[in-house]
């Protein structure tokens, strides 16, 4: 790669706007999309995006408690924060259309997608079945796909710069026994997360993805009921941490936000250093 001639002075007006400062980190009159948003990681990320000026559409399954928790928190932030329910684990062709019209009618003008909704099943390879697989897939991969392509296409045709954030896993790197179709699914998102990087960077639109280790959420709940579970983790981890959900805010802010301009296709994994660590150490008292 050439060197660029120091007396031809900034390269591009782009670089400029590149430029570090603590403002970049702002999302002031961004608005929002965020799948699973009600509870768990999404509803941290939706709750942090308010908090440094976006105004954010949950989507969810129910209007239940968490989802009125989430929702009063992003409006108790000043922002906008309007609730959407659908079911995205079937096809994508049977919920798109109408999901897209809801979005519409409550927030039109959506630049930024948050997909973070998923599903974890724990069942035995051998005992997988194509029902349980297919499901996994719909959700933790097709959904996330398709809604990309759909916002995509508008931002495309209207020049907007638009900003997509997958939820990954550490288990797309990492493998775990008997998680099978949630490995692979977590695999597909991380390398999904490059392709449309390729597909979409020239149009001005920035596909990332962060990955999780493990956090206290509710489909990890069995975490808070078994403490040798809890110690097996706490052990497996450099940092010892098990969080909350809102460990995974920053991360998240930081890819959305103009200060990671320059970053594609990348996958940011938060999960206290488990994926550096080969093999941990036996406990002390071994």
């Amino acid at each position: 790669m050439n060197s660029p001639d120091p007396s031809a002075g900034d390269p591009s007006p782009a670089s400029a706007s590149t430029a570090f400062h603590p403002s970049g980190f702002r999302l002031d009159g961004r608005r929002v999309v965020v799948t699973g948003g009600t509870q768990g990681v999404g509803g941290a990320i939706a709750r942090g995006l308010t908090r440094v000026g976006a105004d954010v559409v949950l989507i969810g399954l129910q209007r239940d408690a968490a989802a009125e928790a989430t929702l009063t928190a992003c409006r108790d932030s000043g922002q906008r924060a309007e609730l959407v329910l659908c079911d995205l684990s079937t096809s994508a062709e049977t919920w798109i259309d109408q999901l897209l019209s809801q979005i519409d009618e409550v927030l039109p003008g959506v630049d930024t997608l948050v997909n973070n909704a998923g599903t974890f099943i724990d069942v035995p390879f051998l005992e997988m079945t194509t029902d349980r697989y297919q499901a996994t897939m719909n959700l933790n991969v097709g959904a996330g796909y398709f809604l990309t392509q759909a916002f995509a296409k508008r931002w495309v045709t209207n020049q907007v710069a638009g900003r997509v954030l997958f939820t990954g896993s550490i288990n797309g790197f990492l493998a775990e026994p008997d998680h099978t179709a949630y490995d692979t699914s977590k695999g597909a998102v991380a390398s999904m997360v490059r392709s449309l990087c390729v597909s979409l960077a020239p149009h001005q639109i920035r596909v990332n993805s962060m990955a999780p280790g493990l956090v206290r959420t509710q489909l990890t709940d069995v975490v808070n009921h078994d403490a040798a579970i809890e110690s097996w983790m706490q052990l497996h981890t450099p940092n010892g941490q098990i969080p909350s959900p809102d460990a995974c805010v920053g991360a998240a802010i930081f890819l959305l936000s103009d200060v990671a301009a320059h970053v594609h296709g990348q996958t940011l994994l938060v999960d206290g250093g488990m994926s550096a660590w080969q093999q941990p150490d036996l406990p002390a008292d071994h």
